[in-house]
């Protein structure tokens, strides 16, 4: 580390993702907007997992640490946790760093970073997967539990996520959940993509947009779908995950149009040439970010109203129940054939996701940081 090019002494967070760099996912996104790039809203110390493959183009200000092993549960997980805390004490000055932001409340990271650096105030930030996967495992319960007695601060983008953490936490301080939603990047609000004129309504375009894991709905949303005429289907998804899903659209009859695992660019592109993004999650969702990009780029969203979604797009979007395909298709219908309903709902759109900029997020977060210090 060179001495001349230090910056000031704790002006940096310090944050860790341990995912591999090139994961799909909204919190890889919102990690990345807001912890890296040549100016940074939160200028950090970020590291995520170096790829086992061909490594992809790096973000500026991004460090890969090449530990493997990643796993949830036992002896494993124990000395997953010592071979990454050892890799950030290998990469971190403690003397440039202010705060610790944790990731997750679950997985190594966390436990990892909060060793390495015991002694700096730490903000814990909840995500979707950390409450889904502290359910499914012991361990990582108790990883939860532990970081959520020890964060200085746990920040919740929404008020579904505080209940549910509660739930599983219940020892958990309460008066240490600080509610700051996550954002969007702030150009997407004020540049959107342009909406071509579309010459023919007769099909409506459905967009599904993310990962094809279970609590996603993809399944649900393939079987309701089935039954239903006039809709035309693209799936923007790892490949995968797409592949894995070839079956069920075989057996329902579902022609889907796949358009890759597409870079943030490419999706804002996607999402003004279709006229609806259908969102089918069955279990929870901790803010929904593709939601909010969507309606940045003057994209109606249709969305199964779980908590998370049901807060953040609430009359912005259309809810309805993709496990039963009268229903949906009900809904559908009246998006294709109700004058003036699209429209409406991409002005609707553009409202709600301009309360969510990133830079707001960016700010809250530093200030809360600040406060620790």
């Amino acid at each position: 580390m060179n001495p001349a090019v230090r910056p000031d002494v704790g002006a940096l967070t310090a944050t860790f993702l341990d995912l591999p760099a090139g994961s799909p996912g909204g919190s890889v996104e919102l990690f990345l907007d807001l912890y890296t790039g040549d100016k940074p809203l939160i200028p950090a110390r970020a590291f995520m997992l170096a790829p086992t493959g061909p490594r992809p183009p790096l973000r500026a200000g991004l460090h890969v640490l090449p530990v493997v092993g990643k796993c949830l549960e036992g002896a494993l997980f124990t000395r997953y946790v010592a071979a990454l805390r050892q890799a950030l004490v290998s990469s971190i000055d403690p003397t440039q760093i202010g705060v610790l932001h944790l990731q997750h409340l679950t997985f190594g990271a966390t436990p990892a970073l909060l060793r390495a650096l015991p002694t700096h105030p730490r903000i814990a930030l909840v995500h979707g997967t950390d409450l889904l996967f502290a359910e499914a495992h012991r361990d990582q319960l108790q990883v939860l539990r532990e970081t959520a007695r020890t964060a200085d601060v746990i920040v919740v983008p929404t008020s579904a996520m505080a209940d549910h953490l509660l739930r599983l936490a219940p020892q958990a301080d309460r008066r240490k959940v600080v509610h700051i939603p996550w954002g969007i990047p702030d150009h997407l609000l004020t540049d959107p993509p342009s909406r071509p004129t579309r010459s023919s309504a007769s099909h409506l375009r459905l967009l599904y947009a993310g990962r094809l894991t279970a609590e996603k709905g993809a399944e649900h949303l393939i079987t309701a779908l089935s039954p239903i005429p006039g809709i035309e289907l693209s799936i923007a998804a790892p490949r995968a995950q797409f592949h894995a899903l070839a079956p069920l659209l075989q057996r329902s009859g579902v022609r889907a149009r796949y358009l890759g695992w597409l870079r943030r660019p490419q999706l804002w592109k996607a999402f003004a040439e279709h006229d609806v993004l259908v969102m089918p999650s069955t279990t929870m969702e901790a803010m929904g970010l593709v939601a909010l990009e969507a309606q940045a780029c003057g994209l109606p969203v249709l969305y199964q109203p779980v908590p998370g979604l049901n807060e953040v797009l609430a009359a912005s979007g259309v809810a309805t129940d993709f496990t039963h395909s009268t229903a949906l298709a009900r809904d559908l219908d009246r998006l294709r054939t109700a004058p003036g309903l699209l429209p409406a709902l991409r002005q609707a759109g553009y409202a709600n996701a301009a309360r969510y900029p990133l830079s707001a997020t960016a700010q809250a977060l530093t200030e809360l940081g600040q406060q620790l210090a």
